[in-house]
């Protein structure tokens, strides 16, 4: 069962799984090692992920390990339509096409809940909440679940705290194999591709305002500053935003920022960042986009009111002309322009966060019944063991301690 665009995607979408395998050495390993061992078998995987060559790469490796496989698409405008078909093909039930509306995205998500997944595999944790929300007749069947992105386990916190949350989830965002490199090296750099394919605007020069400095914030300034851009960053975290002085970029509130940026990328997870006060006082020109994951960060509702107008000028780009004939341009409306106007993440960064998946799959098989519901990080033997992996891949070795350091470290007798 399937419902895709075009299957006759399918043979280039092949080709582009097999250059993400290319460059993903360590869940290729892993996928060889389920081949052998068979570690899912009977167990079937529900994951509401974006629809990229680098996912494929992972729901492959599930199947290689004996996993029934229902997949959809994470964000409307996300999902790759070669890829889809060349899964579907390949016997995952795949619910994804680009371009969904609201509707069709939650009928997607059903669809996937419909195989009664015992695993769930979250990108914003639509899938985890919808499952608790409409779909609780099935909850006693699902071993437990995990979460790709800083946005989906805000939500599952949130859930934890009032008790809402029925299964164990597993934070893979949280682990350091993914947050210090996919959040900071594949937000960056897929950010700016977003921006430079979306726009083709020379970034040299331009006053580019990032807000919030977290893992993503920050990966897209430093991207910013090396391509040439004046950084600009705002936040609302007093230590976050001393980090971001103290790596050298500009500090303020955007309503301050908004009189002089030309380009506005939103990373902070919260909803309504540039609104209204200050789309008013933007220079005739502005960019505006965001990395974050749902589509709230830039307030399409306000350009909406504010304007006169609407255009569509390039493939991802709506001009917006205000009532005194000033042009403000939305890329990717408002979604995630690295994965609407781009590819997404590199592969190379992708092959430690899905590790990270795949891993935590098996772990929470191994572990069936032994955990509570709530949400937990990632073992730390399984954080190191992708990181010590990816070094491997690499031809990179390191040293090790002896025991004398081991002895030294574990004990309190050494003074001055």
């Amino acid at each position: 069962m399937f419902k895709v665009k075009d299957l006759g995607l399918a043979d280039h979408g092949r080709l582009q799984i097999e250059w993400a395998e290319s460059r993903m050495p360590v869940l290729m390993r892993l996928r060889r090692i389920f081949s052998d061992e068979k570690p899912f078998k009977g167990i079937v995987v529900g994951a509401c992920l974006h629809v990229t060559k680098e996912t494929a790469v992972l729901i492959k490796a599930l199947k290689a390990g004996g996993a029934e496989v229902a997949l959809c698409s994470s964000n409307p405008l996300s999902c790759q339509d070669d890829v889809a078909a060349a899964l579907a093909l390949d016997g995952v039930h795949v619910y994804a096409w680009r371009g969904q509306d609201r509707d069709e995205y939650y009928r997607s998500i059903g669809d996937v809940l419909s195989h009664n997944p015992n695993i769930l595999l979250d990108d914003g944790a639509d899938l985890i909440v919808t499952l608790h929300r409409k779909y609780r007749e099935i909850i006693g069947d699902c071993i437990g679940g995990n979460e790709e992105t800083t946005t989906g386990v805000y939500r599952l916190k949130s859930m934890e705290r009032r008790g809402e949350l029925m299964i164990p989830v597993v934070a893979v965002n949280n682990a350091e194999t993914k947050w210090d490199f996919d959040n900071v090296y594949g937000t960056g750099q897929s950010t700016l591709d977003g921006v430079m394919r979306a726009t083709n605007i020379l970034l040299a020069g331009k006053k580019v305002v990032v807000a919030g400095y977290g893992h993503c914030g920050r990966g897209i300034a430093w991207r910013a500053r090396g391509m040439g851009a004046h950084v600009i960053v705002t936040e609302v975290d007093p230590i976050k935003a001393l980090k971001a002085v103290m790596d050298g970029f500009q500090v303020m509130p955007m309503i301050e920022a908004a009189h002089i940026g030309d380009v506005f990328i939103t990373a902070t997870g919260n909803r309504d960042v540039v609104r209204a006060e200050h789309i008013e006082v933007m220079k005739d020109g502005a960019i505006l986009c965001n990395a974050g994951h749902f589509d709230v960060e830039v307030s399409v509702r306000d350009l909406e009111r504010l304007s006169i107008s609407k255009r569509r000028v390039r493939s991802y780009i709506d001009e917006y002309k205000l009532r005194d004939g000033r042009r403000v341009y939305l890329l990717a409306e408002g979604r995630l322009v690295n994965l609407v106007a781009a590819e997404g993440h590199p592969s190379e960064v992708m092959d430690m966060s899905f590790s990270n998946q795949a891993l935590c799959v098996r772990y929470l098989i191994e572990n069936r019944g032994r955990l509570k519901p709530a949400v937990y990080d990632v073992p730390l033997e399984i954080d190191r063991s992708v990181a010590s992996l990816k070094l491997e891949t690499l031809g990179i070795r390191i040293d090790t301690l002896s025991e004398e350091q081991i002895a030294y470290l574990s004990s309190f007798e050494y003074g001055t």
